[in-house]
């Protein structure tokens, strides 16, 4: 009989037989779920607390710090970057150096001296003025006042100051414009001028001013360093007018615009109502070697 005339109840008839023959049904392929059902049942419970990092207050802290250290630069470089901070940065910053600097000077600690043969010729030593190469200075008329916390004020001539013990040294004269010269220096200690003066050594400043309208300020340390001269000669010369006669200062262990020339003027003194003059234009105070 042709399968086309084949009556639909037939055809479903032989399907149905078929499969009850077969539990499984027509797709095979599909497996036994038993199996996997006691795999469930067998499987151990996932402990489902969360795994959190253990930090100490202590721990906190340290990381904090390190973390605070990693971006500081950053936010200093950052408060640079604003104007209005610029300025005060800078001054608290050269506030801290000179700070430190003047709590690491030690009187008893000289700077470098040398020999003759290592002297920069004498004509060739830089002549670095304030104002004017000579401010007309009368040698004649000439004194240094003192005054302050001294026992003895008054004017004093050269001749006095002359009269100290003579020390002579081969030091380095560093300026502040990048320039270093090694020069002869020739005077008094100041130490054993304020002794002659009777000077309160507890004070913690001498200023003086200068003919050509210069000032400057060192702190007592400083003054009484060994090394700290009035200075009345040049490579065994009386100085020349360029180079600060009849008096000026000698201080090896400090920059340059701190050696006052063509002094007039000394006080001793717990306050300094100007610093300096290159000081006042917001350059180190300390600036020590």
């Amino acid at each position: 009989m042709d399968p086309e005339n084949e009556k639909p109840d037939a055809a479903e008839s032989r399907n149905t037989d078929s499969n009850a023959a077969n539990p499984r049904g027509a797709d095979s392929r599909i497996a036994d779920p038993e199996p996997v059902l006691q795999k469930v049942v067998d499987a151990k419970p996932v402990d489902a607390t969360i795994a959190r990092p253990r930090f100490t207050e202590r721990r906190f802290g340290q990381v904090s710090r390190r973390e605070l250290l990693k971006v500081a630069p950053v936010l200093a470089l950052g408060a640079f970057a604003i104007p209005s901070f610029q300025e005060g940065l800078l001054k608290k910053g050269l506030a801290f150096s000179d700070w430190m600097a003047a709590r690491l000077f030690r009187r008893g600690l000289l700077a470098p001296t040398f020999e003759d043969s290592e002297l920069t010729p004498f004509e060739k030593f830089p002549i670095n003025g304030y104002d004017v190469d000579d401010p007309g200075v009368i040698f004649e008329n000439w004194t240094l006042t003192v005054s302050g916390a001294v026992q003895r004020p008054g004017d004093y001539k050269l001749a006095q100051i002359q009269a100290l013990p003579r020390t002579r040294q081969n030091t380095r004269h560093v300026c502040v414009e990048g320039w270093d010269v090694i020069g002869r220096f020739g005077g008094a200690r100041l130490s054993a001028f304020l002794s002659m003066v009777g000077a309160d050594t507890s004070a913690r400043f001498i200023t003086v001013t200068c003919a050509d309208d210069y000032y400057e300020s060192l702190d007592m340390a400083t003054a009484l360093h060994p090394q700290t001269l009035l200075c009345y000669e040049m490579y065994d010369r009386p100085l020349s007018r360029q180079h600060g006669a009849p008096l000026r200062l000698n201080v090896p262990t400090k920059v340059g615009y701190k050696q006052a020339k063509y002094l007039t003027d000394l006080k001793v003194t717990n306050v300094v109502e100007k610093v300096g003059y290159w000081e006042d234009q917001g350059y180190s105070e300390f600036y020590g070697l």
